[in-house]
């Protein structure tokens, strides 16, 4: 069983920053990912990366937002700049016990998922 659980979201103005992180505790962990999600639309995928270190991410995150991850320790970080008050959501991590030779995968391949962090960005 892996227990993920996320820490560090808050409230930011417009343009400031922010840094999530993420904890799979239990087993070593292949993909992991975040998500985010605002109530009354669907949970979109923010960024993915891999054991190997792959990274990919949605076209609103590039440029802004860098993944990373720390295998001895299980934990993915998520580092959030120049945030933009549509980014205000529920920032969810996803992990998968299972290897993947792409990248992004579907959020079904996902066998663990934390509760979320609110991440309010005021105008």
């Amino acid at each position: 069983q892996v227990h993920v659980v996320e820490s560090g979201g808050g409230l930011v103005q417009e343009g400031g920053s922010l840094r999530l992180s993420c904890v799979a505790s239990g087993r070593s962990v292949g993909h992991m990912a975040w998500y985010r999600q605002v109530p009354g639309k669907q949970r979109e995928l923010v960024a993915v990366i891999t054991s190997g270190g792959n990274t990919d991410y949605s076209d609103f995150a590039k440029g802004r937002f860098t993944i990373s991850r720390d295998n001895a320790k299980n934990t993915a970080w998520l580092q959030m700049n120049n945030l933009r008050f549509e980014d205000t959501a529920v920032y969810i991590c996803a992990a998968s016990l299972r290897r993947f030779p792409s990248t992004r995968i579907g959020s079904r391949n996902y066998d663990y998922w934390g509760q979320g962090t609110q991440v309010t960005v005021s105008e």
